[in-house]
């Protein structure tokens, strides 16, 4: 990759938040993470991938956050991942750039939103990283890609009753589900206590912390998956969000 990419940016701000997560990133990191901002950018100008497009913030708001999982938990190198609503690649291709040998799958409804992908995927020359546009609830089927990962991680804004429903059934039993969320962790895990108990799964943990030289509230929630989802979740698509298991 072109290292000229990195006299074009103040990447200061973005080194200092991360070493503050104890992560630090080798030159050709670096840059691939410069790279994907200008291709973020350049895409989000004829199609919509996130409202946030200014440097420091996509560096502090997608890229910080998505790292943020490094302290709390380190993957192993054999290990799939997939990203369920991947939408730009958040947190999945962040993880995948930090951990090179994590094998990922990027999961997303939106096929022009793959299109991006794949491009980011080629640019960046990341192996290991497979993309798939569909639903959830479709390749969360026996047959598809149930059980299928060591890993499942979520961004997305559906409440964690609705998230597990789409989540568990991709995870192997004694995997974990790591849900990002904002500071209403306690509230949301309040009102999934059923659905996870239902779906196979049992918080093993939850960490609270503040997202690097900002004053937002973030939180992990750490799901391992203890038995077999039942066959019949997840319900036919729609049906998480609209009546989310209570």
């Amino acid at each position: 990759m072109n290292e000229d990419i990195l006299y074009r940016y103040d990447t200061t701000g973005f080194i200092d938040d991360l070493k503050s997560i104890h992560v630090s990133l080798s030159k050709r990191q670096l840059c691939q993470f410069l790279r994907y901002y200008e291709l973020l950018v350049e895409w989000n100008g004829f199609m919509n991938l996130t409202a946030i497009t200014n440097f420091d913030d996509v560096m502090q708001k997608h890229f910080v956050d998505s790292l943020s999982l490094a302290p709390f938990f380190r993957p192993e190198s054999e290990n799939t991942m997939i990203d369920i609503g991947t939408g730009a690649g958040f947190p999945g291709l962040p993880l995948k750039i930090l951990y090179p040998d994590l094998r990922v799958t990027l999961l997303d409804s939106l096929n022009k939103r793959i299109g991006f992908l794949n491009t980011v995927v080629d640019e960046l020359s990341l192996t290991g990283v497979e993309t798939i546009h569909g639903r959830a609830e479709d390749f969360a089927k026996a047959g598809k890609l149930r059980s299928s990962f060591d890993i499942v991680v979520s961004r997305a804004v559906a409440n964690l009753s609705t998230l597990s429903e789409y989540c568990l059934p991709f995870v192997k039993t004694g995997g974990m589900f790591i849900s990002f969320k904002s500071e209403k962790a306690d509230e949301e895990l309040a009102h999934a206590a059923h659905a996870l108990d239902l779906l196979g799964g049992e918080v093993l943990k939850v960490e609270r912390f503040m997202l690097p030289s900002s004053e937002l509230s973030r939180s992990l929630i750490f799901v391992k998956k203890i038995k077999e989802t039942p066959s019949r979740f997840p319900r036919k698509a729609g049906l998480p969000s609209k009546e989310p298991l209570i």
